[in-house]
């Protein structure tokens, strides 16, 4: 006889029933609902990982890195076995066996979703992990949820397992920026993964949990304990010895930031090349893993760098010390947290850090750091020559005691010597840039933009237009030999006096000094600089002759003021246009173009592009003259750069400007002690600027000094005393080693014997005479004594 249950069992069964149906109804629904905006699973395989741009010199030194993940994706069959079972430990012990859920896991986190309305921990395997981390978002809702079960089951069924476990190895974030395991072994032990400890391994597995809080560096005791636990489980899950655990974990956590660092200061470059780099690339510039191999030589750079900051700070010292730079409140000791944090917001500046005076005695003081340590500073280290600064032309008293330069709670800057005492010092008011370049193709060898990229990102190098001064006489003096004139050719240097509308009005140059020589050599008017000279040649040959013929040396000579104060250097450029205008004074009379990026490859190691500049040769090698010894040493079919200025006047101009060096402005760099040097200085009104661009054959570099806000350097500061120097340390550094290079003279060209006063040929035995370069067809024909002396005949006529 059966046994009949009560009513309500069956009633309660039916609705179980109905109730299971409903939910496989919604499921169903939901699953139709949200499966068409699912993204397709086999896209995973199309995924490009994010990896940063790098940019090094071409002696491979990093100079920067642009992006801000840190990625270095390595393949399923690279990743070290133990580490594959430490993250299976960590995350997903049965990730092989699942068909990408976990569904205790997840009727964990369901019931936490129930009862506390979000999902707390639990139930997401690796393969879920990937969906999340490639297509959803990370918001604690059922539908992500609901979306994250769905987009695994189909991970599952188009990807194999080690693929989907590559995948999670690559992506997930681990903190610091750095993107992926390999990436972040980089970053917190400065070597690949392959490279590590079981311990180290299981500190890595653990990371993901809470990547920006419990990592190594952030947290080590976190770390440390999560990397435990981890180990605990790898000894239950039989993959490793429990005595291989307690070994691993005795091993203490050291981990520090690694990878990415720095090892060149180059910010200027790295901003040339990241602003290039967007304008070739777009935004994918920063995600593709771009490497950019610079034409900045690594030693030239950080000589340009320190001689750049040496330079400045002279320029400083001679200009008086100007007080603190903000006063703190309160007491050192009862507010040095605050002091701290006023300190911790001045950045430190080529090498200068913040410092704030808690202690002053007679003779030395004592200040605090950022960083909470004190140092002191004794009399002899800056505070004996810290003479007050009145204005550039005037400083007060010498210091007696250290209570006179400064006071506690004064903010100072302080730099450490190498002795590993400490000095005090200011950052200079002025600034300067420095550029360097391979006179014969234009590269870029050092660039600095100014005294430091965390004070002022302005490249001054590139971007600040200044009025060159006599820095740009060389080329008005070009134009006059290509005239008909040569350098032993007589100017009247004498006052003049224009009436011109375009002048403003009246205008009475004069030379620096005031003083005037009367009829004058090309040469020596070069050599001596002479302001009138310039402005007699410029207004015989006529500014439109000029104009034109600076053209074709490659000026942009549109917004060029068509008047005689071209003569002096007034329109304004930038060092690095200059720079390439005296390359072709180095190179022999050729144009060539500056650049800085050498090598782009893709992150992958394909190149993509290549510098094949055009080159000052003469000629260059054709593709029919390149012998297999020249693929070989990676002479290739070499572009020849155009030529602008005949070879014969460039002989006589480069001999004229060695006598700058030798005889005129530019003397101090005959403490270089090298016979193939040559250049010229350049100050304007004021002085506001001072230049001093000069080169041997191989390199150019020019060296400017002034405030950004055109402020007055002082009246004893010319481009040979603030300018010169810093050339001076960066190209005796430079040259180091470089043989030098003496000049071919030209076929066309004629030595003779002239008189000194008349530029006239000279009799045997005469006394004041020299050796002056001619181009043959305009050596002179008459003798010194066949002329009367200041007479006008010997005087410029010949147009």
């Amino acid at each position: 006889m059966t046994k009949s249950f009560p009513r309500w069992v069956y009633a309660v069964i039916a609705l179980a029933a109905m109730g299971a149906c409903g939910v496989v109804w919604g499921l169903a629904g939901l699953y139709l609902y949200l499966s068409p905006g699912l993204p397709a699973p086999e896209t995973l395989k199309e995924v490009k990982l994010q990896t940063p741009m790098k940019v090094y010199s071409s002696d491979g030194q990093l100079i920067a890195q642009f992006g801000e993940q840190k990625r270095t994706p390595l393949t399923f069959d690279e990743i070290p076995e133990p580490f594959i079972q430490a993250l299976l430990a960590a995350e997903d012990d049965n990730f092989f066996n699942h068909g990408g859920i976990d569904f205790m896991g997840l009727a964990r986190a369901m019931s936490q979703l129930v009862v506390s309305g979000s999902i707390v921990s639990g139930g997401s395997t690796l393969t879920m992990q990937v969906a999340r981390n490639y297509f959803l978002t990370l918001d604690q809702t059922f539908i992500r949820k609901f979306n994250e079960i769905l987009l695994a089951i189909e991970i599952e069924r188009a990807l194999s397992k080690q693929e989907i476990f590559e995948l999670y190895f690559n992506r997930v974030f681990l903190g610091h920026r750095a993107y992926g395991f390999e990436a972040a072994s980089e970053v917190y032990y400065g070597r690949s993964i392959k490279e590590l400890s079981l311990s180290q391994w299981a500190l890595l597995a653990g990371i993901p949990k809470a990547p920006s809080r419990d990592n190594p560096v952030s947290d080590p005791q976190a770390a440390k304990d999560r990397r435990n636990w981890i180990l605990g489980r790898m000894v239950k899950l039989g993959y490793i010895t429990s005595t291989e655990a307690e070994a691993a974990k005795q091993e203490p956590v050291l981990a520090s930031l690694h990878g990415g660092q720095v090892e060149l200061r180059a910010d200027y470059v790295a901003e040339l090349v990241r602003a290039e780099m967007l304008e070739r690339f777009g935004n994918s510039a920063y995600t593709d893993g771009y490497v950019v191999t610079t034409s900045i030589n690594g030693n030239l750079q950080a000589t340009a760098r320190r001689a750049v900051i040496n330079g400045l700070q002279e320029y400083d010292r001679r200009h008086g010390y100007r007080g603190a730079e903000a006063k703190l409140p309160g007491d050192p000791m009862i507010n040095k947290t605050e002091w701290q944090e006023a300190l911790n917001q001045r950045p430190s500046i080529a090498d200068m850090q913040a410092a704030a005076v808690i202690d002053v005695n007679e003779r030395d003081i004592n200040a605090m750091l950022s960083s909470g340590r004190t140092v002191q500073i004794a009399w002899q280290n800056g505070l004996q020559q810290a003479n007050p600064y009145i204005n550039e032309d005037l400083f007060g008293r010498s210091p007696t005691k250290a209570s006179d330069v400064v006071a506690v709670g004064d903010v100072i800057r302080i730099r450490e010597r190498i002795n590993g005492d400490f000095e005090l010092t200011q950052l200079p008011a002025a600034q300067a840039a420095l550029v360097s370049l391979e006179a014969k193709t234009g590269r870029i060898l050092s660039l600095v933009g100014g005294i430091g990229f965390s004070k002022s990102k302005f490249n001054r190098a590139t971007q600040a237009k200044r009025q060159p001064g006599s820095s740009f006489k060389p080329f008005i003096y070009a134009a006059a030999l290509d005239a008909g004139m040569t350098a032993a050719s007589l100017v009247n240097d004498a006052p003049l006096v224009f009436k011109d509308a375009s002048l403003e009005g009246v205008w009475r140059p004069e030379n620096d000094g005031g003083k005037f020589y009367g009829p004058t050599r090309l040469r020596w008017a070069l050599t001596k600089s002479r302001n009138l000279v310039s402005i007699r040649i410029l207004e015989k040959m006529g500014v439109r002759n000029m104009l034109k013929y600076a053209s074709t040396l490659g000026f942009s000579t549109d917004e060029f003021a068509p008047d005689l104060s071209l003569a002096l250097g007034t329109h304004a450029m930038t060092p690095i246009e200059i720079a390439k205008a005296y390359a072709l004074l180095a190179n022999g009379g050729f144009l060539i173009e500056p650049f800085i990026i050498e090598r782009i490859e893709s992150a992958t190691g394909e190149l993509l592009f290549e510098a094949n500049p055009a080159q000052a040769c003469d000629p260059c090698k054709t593709r029919e003259e390149v012998s297999m010894a020249d693929v070989l040493a990676g002479n290739i079919e070499t572009p020849q750069a155009p030529r602008v200025m005949d070879e014969r006047i460039h002989f006589i101009l480069d001999s004229m400007l060695k006598d700058v060096v030798k005889l005129g402005t530019g003397r101090a760099a005959l403490s270089l002690k090298r016979n193939d040097l040559a250049g010229k200085t350049g100050t304007t009104n004021g002085p506001r600027d001072a230049w001093f661009s000069g080169y041997n054959p191989n390199i150019v570099t020019t060296t400017w000094v002034g405030f950004d806000d055109f402020s007055e350097l002082g009246s004893r500061e010319f481009g040979g005393t603030a300018a010169l120097p810093i050339w001076i340390d960066f190209m005796r550094e430079a040259l180091k080693g470089q043989p030098e290079i003496d000049r071919q003279i030209p076929p066309g060209i004629v030595r003779a014997t002239i008189d000194s006063e008349t530029g006239l040929l000279a009799r045997s035995g005469q006394k004041n005479t020299l050796e002056e370069y001619f181009r043959a067809e305009l050596a002179p024909k008459r003798y010194a004594d066949e002329a009367q002396t200041g007479s006008q005949d010997l005087l410029l006529d010949v147009f």
